[in-house]
C-alpha cells in the first residue's frame, strides 16, 4: 500500500505547521511528524477511520486534534484534507 496526498491535503499540512510555528516552531515540526506517522498507521488498518460517504468511499480518521479525510484505491491511500478538530470544514 502506498500513501499519497492530494495538492489540498499537502496544503492543509503546510498550513497548520505554520499556524502552530508563529508561536513555537519546535513544536510545529513535532506536530505535524506526530500527525504523519499517525496517518502512516492507516496504510495498515486502512479502515481505522469511519466511512462518511459511501458512493466515494471516504473515511474520516480522528488523528489527535486532527480530521483526516481519506480513501483507499487500488493499493493507494489518498489523503484528501486534513483540519484541526476546531476548524469549520465541508461536509462530506
Amino acid at each position: 500500500m502506498r500513501l499519497r496526498f492530494t495538492y489540498r491535503a499537502a496544503t492543509d499540512l503546510q498550513r497548520l505547521r505554520a499556524f502552530i510555528a508563529n508561536d513555537n516552531p519546535l513544536a510545529a515540526r513535532r506536530k505535524i511528524d506526530t500527525l504523519r506517522r499517525s496517518i502512516r498507521l492507516l496504510l495498515d488498518q486502512t479502515h481505522l477511520g469511519r466511512e462518511i460517504d459511501e458512493a466515494s468511499g471516504m473515511r474520516q480518521w480522528i488523528a489527535d486534534d486532527y480530521v483526516v479525510r481519506y480513501f483507499v484505491d487500488d493499493q493507494v491511500l489518498t489523503v484528501n484534507r486534513i483540519w484541526h478538530g476546531k476548524e469549520d470544514r465541508p461536509a462530506p
